[in-house]
């Protein structure tokens, strides 16, 4: 069956970066289209940035030009390298399927102190 295994998140001060990582297994990951998330307390998951199948990318504005997306298929991985990170980045982030996800993982936590 699918599954989403998140890694790299951790605590760092603001303007840092950090590098977190997705394995998946279960999906033809070649053809699908993938997306990180993320999740502050008290707050709805939101999309952060996706990566279709033939690597176009999109972000949400909060972090173009300090985030990018990219996958290697012969890895089954999506990446996500954050940079100039700011407190408001705090969240649990998540990989998953895009438009449509599918079962969640454990996600990574990332904290970016001030």
């Amino acid at each position: 069956q699918e599954q989403l295994v998140e890694s790299g998140g951790g605590l760092v001060q603001a303007g840092g970066s950090l590098r977190l990582s997705c394995r998946v297994s279960g999906i033809i990951f070649r053809t699908a289209a993938m997306g990180w998330f993320r999740q502050s307390p008290g707050k709805q998951r939101e999309l952060v940035a996706v990566i279709g199948s033939d690597e176009s990318t999109n972000y949400v504005d909060s972090v173009k030009g300090r985030f990018t997306i990219s996958r290697d298929n012969a890895k089954n991985t999506v990446n996500l390298q954050m940079d100039s990170l700011k407190p408001e980045d705090t969240a649990v982030y998540y990989c998953n399927g895009y438009p449509i996800p599918r079962s969640w993982g454990q996600g990574t936590q990332v904290t970016v102190s001030s």
